[in-house]
């Protein structure tokens, strides 16, 4: 069986857009604060009670994706993910990029 790859979920948030993550039964806003599921099932369970935020009218559009563990802690696989992590990319000196966020 192979072994199933690291995940996180995320959504936005609904009044202001910004990127959060799961952590447990809240989100954050850091993916570092995220918990990370290495099981399919309890990643599609989080998935699911997620739902509740959507109901809510929270967060819109949870998902989950691929992340790996690199020397600098872990890391989104995909270049989408990698760009929401850090913040809006059209300018530089707003949102996560201007605190000088490493991923």
């Amino acid at each position: 069986m192979p072994l199933s790859a690291l995940k996180i979920l995320t959504a936005n948030h609904l009044r202001t857009g910004d990127v959060l993550y799961w952590q447990g039964t809240r989100w954050v806003e850091t993916l570092a604060q995220a918990n990370v599921f290495a099981d399919d099932a309890a990643a599609e369970t989080a998935l699911a009670k997620s739902q509740k935020s959507v109901t809510a009218n929270q967060v819109v559009t949870p998902y989950l994706f691929e992340v790996r563990q690199g020397k600098d802690g872990l890391q989104p696989i995909k270049e989408r993910e990698i760009i929401r992590s850090l913040g809006p990319s059209v300018r530089t000196d707003t949102g996560k990029q201007a605190e000088h966020v490493q991923i």
